[in-house]
């Protein structure tokens, strides 16, 4: 069998550990299930046509466990297994023509499916009798979150076993088996495709895109991605715009005038030795400072214990009232390096082995991070992006919208920022900046704050605060917001109810 020939030849150790893995799923499954009561879901994608080559594979093995002697028909010889195919208008010509080939070449029992895929289904299993299907899904794939290889169907849907052979495989692996088995795959991949949805939401990753002499755009092919997490970069993505209506607060008061528009974002500090005062957090105040210099409102700075429950807590509260959650701290191998499990327990899924992050990871430390010791490769399940920057020695953290940082003091947090800018997908929308003005004024608080007051209702779309750097010293004023010209006239206002000279510009 030319696959298992190909993959016992090779030289690479974790592809034949995935493979053997991957084929005893296989085998289990036609060990459990007629031949008849199996399916296999195809969409004519990279994981579907591993999957296939698999089956093959695994059913060859599975025959030969049992000393197949030829008795059977030549179709269950070549595993002509029945294969559910969901055809679309929206599907690229190329996946269509592939799929049908690969249905002549492997003699599979192609059925085609018109509808959705879940009353497509329903109707499917209702004609005929299918106890489990085989899935190409991969961990990190939006409908991974919480399956195993084997995994009863979700509540409302017809109840079959889905089989996932390939759940813990990596975008590395998925390309490693393809080239060492030199199979054949969908075309789109050699023009730069790297994850092949509709023909309205996928383009080529432009991490691929290059210029040839005559200065044409041209796509390497998705084999030489190197940040696999960057496979779905090529499927249209929504991030906020600049011209977006953002609802902001100010002074208590609601407005969304255009000049105010903002995303909020929340700092969360993990360390018991900041609450023990053995350390002084300064990163906090640099992310404040930064996220104010591209026009994020900061609501809200915080410190945990190095707890699970506390991090969770804390995550689960600030993911849901702002755009982006900034958590930095607990992160390592010691017992108190929680918070990645406090993030996955915010969003309910559970942590499971990144091998892209784990490779990265035994670059950086060598042997002492093998194998299932290396529990820092455990990420939040599904909901996991990997930030990579050649400049960062592994990628930064995203579960969606919240930032894990690894850095541990400001120059390291610089790095990791100026690397998150500069991003081609950056999560970090640019907004229209931050401007502001301070005066300072010797009056008594009690002498300015009911003026103050009635500012802030004047202008709503400014925030007017106030501070002292001693009891001693001069009361400061603030101004703040995204329209200079308000904020002056804001400021004048101040200064003209009270005489002359009371206020002065403060620096």
């Amino acid at each position: 069998m030319e696959i298992e020939k190909a993959i016992n030849e090779c030289s690479d150790q974790r592809l034949q550990t995935k493979y053997k893995n991957a084929t005893y799923v296989i085998r289990r499954t036609f060990a459990l299930y007629s031949f008849e009561e199996i399916a296999f879901s195809f969409n004519g994608g990279k994981d579907s046509t591993v999957l296939l080559h698999l089956l093959r594979a695994g059913f060859f093995l599975h025959n030969k466990d049992r000393g197949f002697s030829g008795s059977e028909t030549d179709s269950k010889k070549e595993c002509a297994i029945r294969t559910i195919y969901f055809e679309t208008p929206c599907a690229f010509p190329e996946i269509n023509s592939f799929t049908y080939e690969l249905a002549n070449t492997y003699s599979l029992q192609l059925e085609i499916i018109h509808s959705d895929f879940k009353s497509g289904l329903e109707d499917l299993l209702k004609k005929k009798s299918t106890k489990a299907i085989l899935l190409g899904t991969r961990i990190g794939d939006p409908n991974a979150v919480g399956q195993e290889q084997f995994s009863p169907s979700s509540f409302g849907w017809p109840p079959f076993m889905r089989v996932n052979p390939i759940l813990d495989w990596s975008y590395r692996d998925v390309w490693a088996f393809l080239l060492t088995c030199k199979v054949e795959y969908c075309s789109l991949y050699d023009k730069g495709y790297t994850s092949i949805g509709s023909i309205h939401d996928t383009v080529p990753n432009a991490l691929l895109s290059f210029t040839d002499s005559d200065n044409g755009e041209h796509f390497k092919p998705a084999y030489l991605l190197s940040d696999g997490r960057l496979e779905r970069a090529g499927r249209a993505r929504k991030y906020p715009s600049k011209d977006d209506n953002v609802l902001t607060v100010s002074n208590g008061n609601s407005t969304d005038e255009c000049s105010s528009k903002t995303l909020s974002a929340s700092i969360i500090a993990v360390g018991d030795e900041i609450l023990f005062g053995l350390f002084e957090d300064q990163m906090g105040v640099s992310l404040c400072k930064k996220l104010h210099a591209i026009g994020w409102q900061v609501t809200h700075q915080s410190v945990v214990r190095n707890d699970v429950d506390s991090v969770a807590e804390e995550v689960e509260e600030r993911m849901s009232t702002n755009d982006m959650v900034f958590i930095f701290g607990g992160l390592g191998p010691m017992h108190s390096d929680v918070s990645v499990a406090g993030v996955a327990k915010a969003f309910g899924v559970r942590l499971a082995a990144d091998e892209e992050f784990e490779e990265y990871l035994r670059h950086l430390i060598g042997d002492h991070c093998t194998g299932d010791r290396n529990e820092m490769a455990l990420l939040p399940e599904g909901i996991t992006e990997l930030l990579h920057n050649d400049v960062l020695p592994v990628p930064l953290i995203k579960c969606r919208n919240v930032i894990v940082l690894t850095s541990t003091n400001v120059t390291e947090l610089d790095k990791e920022w100026d690397c998150l800018l500069t991003l081609p997908n950056t999560p970090l929308v640019q907004m229209a900046p931050f401007s502001s003005k301070h005066l300072s004024t010797m009056l008594s608080d009690v002498e300015a704050a009911q003026t103050v007051a009635q500012l802030c209702l004047d202008f709503p779309d400014i925030y007017i605060g106030s501070h002292r750097r001693s009891r001693a010293g001069p009361l400061i004023i603030s101004f703040v917001g995204k329209d200079q010209e308000r904020i002056d006239l804001a400021a004048a206002a101040l200064s003209g109810k009270f005489p002359l000279g009371a206020f002065n510009e403060y620096r």
